[in-house]
């Protein structure tokens, strides 16, 4: 078995002995001493662990991204750079990022600042930051309570996409390697990231205890939270195979493995449906680790891009060492956090049809808080209407209504062969209650989420009735609602 190995700040690191599940956080706080790096919620919220790492498997140039070194397990940043607050004033002189933040005033008790000053550093090097959300985007997964986010958010204002030519960026354009694969062991756990698939199939055959992981974002919460420990954790993370973008005439592949960031940025164009959606997904940092097939293997009734693939009538495409299989995203999820994955198999990619020229979509998320925050509930949806004005095609989809990410089949009846008008819609909205039974929990009663997917569905119309899409780029019709007793 052979060690892990990273850079930090430029310094070889090598670790021999740490397990497999110690996370990045734990290990510079730790082991390293680098304590600039700060915890204040270990669930990849507030933002205060945030740190660098070099992308060199992305579908573009490499380059750095933001991530929750709380959510970040060592192997992972194997043959990897690593830059931390400590890393980024070089020969004495301050890095552009923390110039601008102490010009304006952006720090007070200081525990939030390392973080925001990471958050800072990937949008100093982005190139695709040209309206003025994308900057807040890119800066919503830091949380302050005492400063202000009007003196950070200038701060991040002023230095967004600056580009400056220094040693970083020199690092990013330098044809840094790839990460190689590793086979890692230490306390009883292993930790392989293959770099081929064949090489992952073996792994699978020999170990069946495997659990598969590519970004974390879930499993993470699995050890700091939960405390969980793994025999075997298999990363797909360098596979890039399942890295794919394929644009048809006749629709679009997207590989499984693409970050929700890529994804965002890739979709803005090809598939708005989605981007909207992952716009208020989560956090810039969660965004740069998560992946799409991640998101649809964890199977929650509450994934924001499962209802978006239901609507557009996707389908997952499994791999195996015996091949490949097609399964129609309606047939994915079996129950509460069950697939239809069978033992051996990953999710290669998902291919989604072209969208048909009379087709109307609407997607939208409903949450208690409009950033960084799960979704109580969540919708997607497809109307076709004919040139005489008759509804032909229905695919109404919700998340957080049922165990599993499902269709409306109740309402979509009531929707097809008849007009396009409020009173069609208006018909059908009751009929939510026969598709779906909703649970109380701390993000709403059954009540709440019944009425508010049938508000969804009436706003759909008043949305699509003049427009077949909002034309606005940033938002996903992402809508903010606090409870009121019925």
């Amino acid at each position: 078995m052979e060690p892990v190995r990273f850079w930090l700040n430029g310094a070889l690191v090598e670790e021999h002995d740490a397990s497999p599940t110690t996370t990045l956080l734990d290990y510079l706080r730790r082991t390293l001493r680098q304590t600039g790096t700060k915890e204040g919620c270990a669930e990849g919220d507030c933002g205060a662990c945030t740190v660098a790492v070099l992308d060199t498997e992305g579908p573009s140039s490499a380059r750095w991204r933001s991530v929750n070194a709380c959510l970040v397990l060592l192997p992972m940043v194997h043959g990897r750079h690593l830059v931390t607050v400590e890393g980024l004033r070089r020969d004495g002189v301050y890095h552009p990022v923390q110039d601008a933040l102490a010009r304006a005033m952006g720090s007070q008790c200081g525990y939030c600042t390392p973080g925001v000053v990471m958050s800072m550093f990937e949008a100093c090097y982005r190139d695709d930051l040209d309206e003025d959300w994308q900057v807040d985007d890119q800066m919503c997964g830091n949380l302050c309570r005492c400063t202000g986010y009007r003196p950070i958010r200038e701060a991040a204002q002023a230095i967004a996409g600056l580009a400056p030519d220094d040693h970083f960026a020199r690092l990013a354009a330098s044809q840094v390697p790839p990460a190689p694969a590793l086979s890692y062991e230490a306390h009883g756990q292993r930790f392989f990231a293959p770099r081929s698939l064949e090489a992952l199939f073996d792994i699978l055959d020999a170990h069946p205890d495997h659990r598969l992981v590519t970004g974390a974002t879930d499993l993470g919460l699995d050890v700091t939270k939960r405390r969980k420990r793994f025999p075997c954790l298999v990363s797909l993370e360098n596979l890039s195979d399942l890295r794919i973008i394929e644009a048809r005439t006749d629709g679009l592949t997207l590989g499984a493995g693409l970050t929700l960031a890529d994804l965002e940025l890739v979709t803005r164009r090809l598939l708005p449906p989605l981007s909207r959606m992952l716009r208020y997904f989560g956090a810039r940092q969660i965004k740069n680790r998560a992946t799409l097939g991640g998101n649809l293997a964890n199977a929650s009734p509450i994934g924001d891009t499962a209802p978006v693939l239901l609507a557009l009538d996707a389908s997952v495409i499994a791999r195996s060492r015996q091949g490949e299989r097609v399964i129609p995203v309606d047939a994915f999820f079996e129950g509460y956090r069950k697939t239809a994955l069978r033992p051996g198999e990953i999710i290669a990619r998902v291919d989604f049809p072209s969208t048909p020229t009379d087709a109307r979509v609407g997607v939208y998320k409903v949450s208690k808080r409009r950033e960084l925050d799960i979704s109580a509930v969540c919708a997607a949806m497809r109307v076709r209407v004919g040139d005489d004005g008759v509804i032909t095609e229905a695919r109404i989809a919700y998340g957080g209504m049922a165990a599993t990410p499902s269709r409306a089949h109740r309402v979509e009846a009531l929707l097809v062969g008849r007009p396009f008008e409020a009173v069609t819609f208006e018909a059908a909205a009751p009929a939510i209650a026969d598709d779906f039974q909703p649970i109380d929990d701390h993000r709403g009663s059954a009540w709440y989420r019944r009425t508010v997917a049938q508000n969804l569905l009436r706003g759909f119309f008043e949305e699509t009735r003049s427009a077949r899409f909002r034309p606005l780029p940033e938002a996903p019709s992402s809508t903010v609602q606090v409870e009121v007793a019925s």
